[in-house]
């Protein structure tokens, strides 16, 4: 039946708006695609390019094992460290799935430094360890010893160091591709820290265009992220937030920014004894990054906590330690512990679901905290996801138009994140959350409710 209804406006009338229209929200979408769905590490774990080897993962999951073992040897003593209020049961779940991860799976991504866990050598030396390490890197792709994501931190491009740095990344990449035949480690991405201005990550994305097809590498497979630290990196001299300035300059490379809290807090001419993650000019700058990265799919990453699970005494060969320095130990390490958890839980509350590890020491707390995050909301989060699908669904079925689906994606990222780090299994989401296998790997709520709306 044709409307009577009358209008002052032609189709012709309104083509030109809606075409202007059209344009603008096509590139707003492209601008802003939202999260990829892929899984995000909750960590990164930094080490010198010097000691890298290719089962450096594994020697460090076995080293945190230790330190768990002899420091928290059940549930308990792990949840009095730090400061742990939930039920018994849970208190027990948590410690036994971060025994699992430690031993399955202990490092998620991992950097070969060769920046500050590095420093300054001679130009041979650096070479030399360039070469190694991505030998090291191709004998851990073959025999599988690799974590999910690994990388290379060159260092800055800086005008003091830039040329070493170039320097470092051809070696490191040719030695790589030639030991490979052009095959990345999945995950693979190389860090520039100290980014100050566009023309940094513009050349490094200049630099990995000139090396892929020599190298056989992929067009577009070498990935980059950014390290910001400095105040520049936040705001540009006009005052304008930098951040997406300078992910534009990477043309579509940069997958991850990451906030270097030292360096930061350094550059606001904050003392060292008041440098910490927690710090107020620290969130302010994160929230900065992250209301300015917001949508486009970059990652996000929190900086480290710098105070080390380190026992203050050590055996002498063929003696053993007193009772009292077995204590003092214990409680060194417990004090650690539970500043890196509260760092990290104060990095998740923000909505930093990564970090960065620079111990063995600190990978038993990394899990802990990020899976008491998932696992204490998991009842609440399963219960409005499985009503949120079935209102949504139901809208959709009587024709309405729900506009909440951002909410329904967040809470399926919820889950998502939970499985993807290991805080419960695939059967465990599907469980709670109302959802199927294939509704939950297909990642996408909008999907859900695509599949859904269809007559059955």
């Amino acid at each position: 039946m044709a409307s009577t209804t009358s209008t002052t406006l032609s189709a012709s009338d309104l083509a030109a708006p809606l075409a202007r229209l059209r344009d603008g929200n096509l590139a707003f979408a492209a601008r802003y695609p939202g999260e990829s769905g892929k899984r995000q590490p909750v960590h990164t774990v930094y080490g010198g390019a010097h000691l890298f080897k290719s089962d450096t993962a594994k020697k460090l999951g076995t080293m945190a094992l230790a330190s768990l073992r002899e420091h928290a040897p059940e549930a308990e003593t792990l949840a009095t460290a730090l400061g742990l209020t939930s039920s018994p049961d849970l208190r027990a779940t948590l410690y036994r799935r971060v025994v699992e991860k430690l031993e399955r799976e202990p490092v998620e991504d991992f950097r070969i430094d060769f920046e500050d866990g590095y420093g300054n050598r001679p130009d041979v030396e650096e070479d030399g360890h360039a070469e190694a390490a991505a030998l090291e890197v191709a004998r851990g792709l073959a025999d599988g010893t690799l974590p999910p994501f690994v990388g290379i931190r060159i260092k800055p491009f800086t005008e003091e160091l830039r040329v070493r740095s170039m320097r470092t990344l051809d070696v490191f990449l040719t030695a790589l591709a030639r030991a490979t035949g052009g095959k990345l480690p999945p995950g693979f991405v190389v860090t520039l820290p100290k980014v100050t201005l566009p023309e940094q990550p513009r050349v490094l994305a200049d630099m990995l265009d000139l090396f892929e097809k020599p190298l056989g590498i992929e067009p577009g497979a070498l990935k980059l992220e950014l390290m910001i630290e400095t105040t520049q990196s936040i705001f540009d001299s006009d005052g304008r937030a930098h951040p997406p300035k300078l992910v534009e300059a990477a043309r579509g490379r940069c997958v991850a920014a990451h906030f270097g809290t030292y360096d930061y807090t350094a550059s606001c001419s904050i003392t060292a004894a008041h440098q910490r993650m927690a710090h107020p000019s620290c969130d302010f700058a994160k929230h900065v990054l992250q209301v300015s990265l917001a949508g486009t799919g970059v990652w996000l990453s929190d900086g480290a906590t710098n105070i080390m699970p380190v026992p203050v005494h050590r055996a002498a060969p063929g003696q053993s330690l007193s009772e009292t320095q077995r204590d003092e130990n214990r409680a060194a390490v417990h004090r650690a512990w539970r500043i890196a958890y509260d760092h990290v839980r104060h990095s998740l509350e923000g909505a930093y679901y990564q970090g960065w590890d620079l111990h063995p020491g600190q990978l038993p707390v990394r899990y802990a905290a990020v899976y008491g995050f998932f696992l204490e909301g998991l009842d609440e989060a399963g219960a409005r996801l499985t009503n949120f699908v079935g209102k949504a669904a139901q809208a959709t079925l009587v024709g309405d138009v729900f506009d909440d689906a951002a909410t329904g994606q967040g809470l399926l990222n919820y889950f998502l994140r939970a499985v993807g780090c290991g805080a419960i299994t695939e059967e465990e989401a599907v469980a709670r959350s109302g959802l199927t296998l294939d509704e939950l790997r297909g990642r996408t709520f909008v999907g859900i409710l695509k599949n859904r709306a269809r007559p059955r």
